[in-house]
């Protein structure tokens, strides 16, 4: 039963972190539109931690 709901809650934060990659995807892109490089750098740290945390869930 307790494994029934952390594979519940597991897929809930996979569908999460897709939409916060998706944020981050499209901060930035407007970060490279905007040429600002401490904005690209952060929002790639972002989707790096992003990324690991999806593929420790998997």
């Amino acid at each position: 039963m307790v494994n029934m709901y952390k594979k519940n809650d597991r897929h809930k934060r996979l569908g999460v972190i897709r939409l916060e990659l998706d944020y981050e995807l499209a901060t930035l892109y407007e970060a490279m539109v905007e040429n600002n490089e401490e904005k690209k750098k952060q929002c790639k740290r972002k989707l790096e931690k992003l990324r690991q945390e999806m593929i420790s869930l998997q």
